[in-house]
């Protein structure tokens, strides 16, 4: 058996015996299994999870998140479940909230929290950047716009961890296709920058779009991409961004690099680059305060 199993169902069928649990199996909870040297991913800790509530919970948080798709999520944080009476195990987070009708759907057979709800209790449990991170990562998997989270939110007044919330989704945008662009996204922001469009088309001449950049402004044409250290390493990837940064200044395009270290160590410097770009496309710079 390759997959996550109850160990008392695959006794009872024959498919493993108790020797084979001990010698060639790995127990993750009470009675759920994996074979040895799986490496776990968040999907498989969710699956785990509900398995070892007897297949009765419903998956919350990070791991419905993991179960619609959404990418860059930690393999080693706790499994989280709603609908469960018992406390909870080593590995399992579970949450007393109140589900109200539509909230929970079928994703492969279990019990999910639908997006909106993920991307709601995302913002209200998780603090600071990782949140938009995490939320930018579920709406860019699942195409879920902003606007959902904020409607199913309204339904929900009063509960705790909404403000949060509502100051979360304030700098969620689900272009982006990388943490690392988000962190980007948010230095730009925080630093004065007008809110960036993120993944702009570029078309060729013939119309059809050949090229996106990772977020930027195209009413100034000027553009930020984050370069991951394969860029600088890799000969062909640095072939071909020679290649990409002629076509887009060829079409009167300003980009700003943004390298891994540069994130890390200097963040400032990022706005620091751009804006000069931005005012000299004619950006008049941030608006002024009446009276100053």
């Amino acid at each position: 058996m390759r997959e996550l199993f109850l160990g008392s169902e695959a006794l009872a069928c024959g498919a493993v015996t108790r020797q084979d649990l001990r010698r060639r199996y790995v127990k993750i909870h009470h009675n759920v299994y994996a074979p040895q040297g799986m490496s776990l991913t968040a999907r498989d800790r969710a699956v785990a999870a509900w398995l070892w509530s007897g297949r009765r919970a419903t998956l919350a948080g990070l791991s419905a998140a993991a179960m619609h798709g959404a990418r860059w999520l930690p393999d080693d944080a706790p499994a989280e479940l709603t609908r469960v009476r018992c406390g909870s195990p080593p590995g399992i987070s579970i949450h007393r909230d109140t589900l109200l009708a539509g909230e929970v759907c079928l994703v492969q057979s279990i019990d999910c929290t639908i997006v909106p709800r993920t991307a709601f209790d995302l913002g209200r449990r998780i603090r600071g950047d990782e949140a938009v991170i995490r939320i930018d990562a579920l709406l860019n998997a699942t195409r879920l716009p902003v606007s959902d989270v904020a409607a199913l939110a309204a339904r929900h007044p009063g509960v705790r961890g909404i403000r949060r919330l509502r100051e979360i989704l304030a700098l969620v945008d689900g272009g982006a296709e990388s943490p690392q662009e988000t962190r980007v996204r948010l230095v730009l922001v925080r630093g004065g920058a007008p809110k960036p469009q993120t993944q702009i088309p570029i078309a060729n001449a013939s119309g059809r779009v050949v090229r996106r950049i990772d977020m930027g402004w195209p009413e100034y044409c000027v553009g930020v991409e984050y370069d991951g250290e394969h860029h600088w390493t890799d000969p062909a990837a640095h072939a071909d961004d020679i290649m990409r940064l002629e076509f887009l200044a060829a079409r009167g395009w300003i980009i700003v690099r943004v390298s891994a270290r540069q994130l890390r160590d200097d963040p400032a410097g990022i706005w620091r680059r751009a804006e000069p770009a931005l005012r000299r496309r004619g950006w008049p710079g941030p608006p002024r305060v009446h009276g100053l």
